[in-house]
């Protein structure tokens, strides 16, 4: 991935393919490269120019520890939009999808269309215990067993419909006992990013044509609120997706990518 100025940091990003661009934004705590797993390849092969990038917070982009808003996030993606000759159809999942849906709102001309997996406008009382714990874990310094951490991601983040095969539940638990256990205070700087009000009155003046996904099985974005995220914005489609959990779009790629490709399409 090159490295560039980009909106006042450095900001590594990667490019692959040709046509029409789509720009693609990770959630909470992952790099860009996640996407290259099954999205990329499929939007390579459907005919786009794909962008992924590390959003500022996770490194090699600069971490800035110091804090980090939404703003900063929605100006780095237009700001490498623009960079890349836009506009771009925009793709984000979790924090990513709020950054696309903020995009969307307040710089249109940089956006042909938007896809928010996971999307959600406003926060529920399970979500806010959620990273109040996480947050007053970090400060403690308290680091839990790799074996409970992954049993905790799993159930967080997977359908339960993914983890009845018991050799697959075992890879998945492997992947996550074997992921970084530290918090990065790039990473804190994004976490902190959870604590914000409700957005769905702002989302009735998006204009861009809009797919919000939500994923049936998703502990952490319930689909209602992708749902309602949907409803808010003028002529939004919404799509629910079964057996899916948080990482439906590494659960069912295939379900995830024709849901992308029939709207970037259609």
């Amino acid at each position: 991935m090159p490295l560039a100025t980009i909106n006042g940091i450095q900001l590594n990003y990667q490019v692959k393919g040709s046509g029409d661009l789509v720009v693609m934004i990770m959630g909470t705590g992952s790099p860009g490269r996640v996407w290259d797993l099954h999205q990329v390849p499929a939007l390579l092969a459907a005919g786009y120019r794909v962008c992924t990038f590390d959003n500022r917070g996770i490194a090699p982009t600069d971490e800035c520890a110091d804090g980090i808003t939404i703003e900063d996030m929605v100006a780095d993606t237009a700001a490498l939009i623009e960079h890349l000759g836009g506009p771009a159809h925009v793709i984000g999942t979790s924090l990513g999808a709020r950054v696309a849906q903020e995009l969307a709102l307040a710089r249109p001309e940089l956006v042909r269309k938007a896809v928010f997996l996971a999307a959600h406008g406003r926060r529920v009382a399970l979500q806010k215990a959620l990273s109040e714990g996480e947050r007053e874990l970090d400060a403690q310094g308290i680091t839990l067993p790799a074996s409970y951490r992954a049993a905790i991601t799993a159930v967080l983040n997977l359908s339960p419909a993914s983890l009845v095969d018991q050799m697959a539940a075992q890879d998945w638990l492997d992947i996550f006992a074997f992921s970084k256990a530290e918090t990065s205070r790039g990473v804190r700087a994004q976490q902190n990013l959870d604590d914000f009000g409700d957005r769905l009155a702002a989302y009735r003046r998006i204009t861009r044509p809009c797919l919000a996904i939500g994923f049936a099985d998703d502990r952490l974005v319930p689909p209602h609120l992708a749902a309602e995220v949907a409803k808010a914005i003028p002529g939004a489609n919404y799509v629910e997706l079964p057996e899916c959990g948080h990482y439906g779009y590494l659960e069912r790629p295939d379900a995830v990518n024709s849901a992308i490709l029939d709207f970037l399409t259609g």
